[in-house]
């Protein structure tokens, strides 16, 4: 009867939180800023980057923790500089950071009072969240916190019905009040040390459910996220809330994540669940085929696609949070800077067309895509068409003119029932990544 009446107990204060979440208005304020950042750079990094293996690496070699401790001797990334990172963010026309300040390996990127495993615990002996925070409060660059919950390292963790982790020796009876209570104390710090964090990007979930795909995705642990969620609205009620469940919103979440994925797609099997209607969107992808660095890795994406990825993101309101896995120095590797430089020269040169705008105008084109402003719209040409003919299926509005983005060149248009039909007359150059045309719309 006990276990009934805490059951019960549970799912009606689970309820009464699933109904009673409202988004604070600077919560609401902030969903609209990040729409209109639509770029941001992911940045994995920390102990795991000195195997050279990915940041699973701990899990995937079975490493044992008492050897993986080892590593915190010997780190010491004695090139990292927040302004180099910050600025090469802001150059490549990125809005937002989203830092892994903690990963699966529990291995906390600053100075925490509740764990001594940690960045100022090594020979570096530096906080590089505090370092990276200041900086981009001098560039004014928005600051987003990756945080696991899920942990490879600490035994209080549920690792015994967990998916993963079960190589690293830990033998204790886990506890997860103990493990709730860490993480609570943990983001606390986090949201009161650092400045204003735009985000709290979650991960690890998936840990406890079946994988990604099964008709049962229950997660096999009450993550209490009910409890986690109020404390990070109340220290910074702004703070976007986002987890990479792989699942639909849960109650409390600000915005809805897709990995390597853009939303409504699944071409990487992770990627399942029905795309908000109602929530700013975001997909995450690799500059390479890793997260973490890599050393052996050279499967560099082109600027074309990174590009293209941008793009199609925009087209269904979802943003690109592009990563970068530094090395195990704190440099980033001069592969990733060279394609990011080569981004920012188009973001510098057509970021209105891509900045504060709107998508889902028109669905998704083999072309491209549709975003816009109340006054304008831009047709992002991706792939020029065989007959030069640019069609708007089911276009809403009133054309009054368009013209090529960056030369301001008038193109013939018609409108009629099936939609908006623009003639490109020659002019799409097959050697931009994207060429842009912008609508001027008629006063409503």
């Amino acid at each position: 009867m006990k276990n009934f009446i805490a059951a019960f107990f549970m799912l009606l204060t689970s309820s009464v939180f699933a109904q009673s979440y409202t988004p604070a208005p600077e919560n609401l304020a902030a969903r609209q800023q990040f729409q209109d950042a639509k770029f941001g750079l992911f940045i994995h990094w920390g102990l795991s980057s000195m195997l050279g293996a990915n940041e699973w690496v701990m899990n995937n070699r079975n490493i044992q923790v008492v050897d993986y401790r080892r590593l915190q001797q010997a780190f010491y990334p004695h090139l990292f500089n927040a302004d180099e990172w910050v600025t090469a963010a802001k150059n490549a026309g990125m809005r937002y950071i989203v830092f892994v300040s903690r990963h699966h390996d529990g291995f906390s990127n600053w100075d925490t009072k509740y764990a001594d495993w940690k960045i100022t615990n090594t020979p570096y002996g530096k906080d590089v969240l505090k370092q990276l925070a200041d900086a981009c409060q001098r560039h004014g660059m928005k600051l987003g916190l990756y945080y696991s919950t899920l942990d490879w390292f600490r035994e209080d963790y549920p690792y015994e019905t967990g998916r993963t982790g079960k190589g690293t020796g830990r033998t204790a009876k886990s506890n997860y009040a103990s493990y709730l209570a860490f993480m609570k104390n943990q983001l606390t710090e986090l949201l009161t040390n650092y400045g204003p964090i735009m985000s709290i990007w979650l991960d690890g979930h998936w840990d406890q459910t079946n994988p990604e795909g099964h008709a049962d995705r229950t997660s096999r642990i009450d993550w209490k996220y009910d409890e986690l969620y109020s404390l990070i609205h109340r220290l910074q009620p702004a703070c976007l809330i986002g987890n990479n469940h792989h699942l639909t919103p849960f109650p409390g979440e600000d915005f809805q994540l897709f990995e390597k994925d853009l939303p409504g797609q699944n071409k990487n099997g992770l990627s399942f669940q029905e795309v908000s209607q109602s929530m700013p969107l975001e997909t995450c992808e690799t500059m390479n085929n890793s997260w973490g660095y890599n050393i052996t890795d050279k499967q560099y994406k082109s600027t074309k696609t990174i590009i293209d990825y941008l793009v199609r993101g925009a087209g269904v309101n979802a943003n690109l949070l592009l990563n970068v896995g530094p090395m195990p120095s704190g440099k980033i590797q001069p592969e990733f800077l060279d394609t990011l430089k080569k981004v920012g020269a188009w973001t510098k040169q057509y970021g209105t067309a891509l900045y504060n705008t709107r998508g889902k105008i028109i669905a998704d084109q083999e072309w491209g895509v549709v975003v816009g402003t109340p006054t304008a719209q831009y047709v992002h040409v991706l792939a020029c068409p065989a007959d030069g003919v640019i069609l708007l299926p089911n276009w809403a509005g009133k054309a009054t003119e368009v013209q090529l983005f960056e030369s301001g060149k008038a193109l013939r248009f018609e409108q009629a029932s099936t939609g908006l039909r623009i003639f490109l007359d020659q002019n799409c150059d097959k050697e931009k990544p994207d060429q842009i045309l912008a609508i001027k719309l008629a006063a409503k």
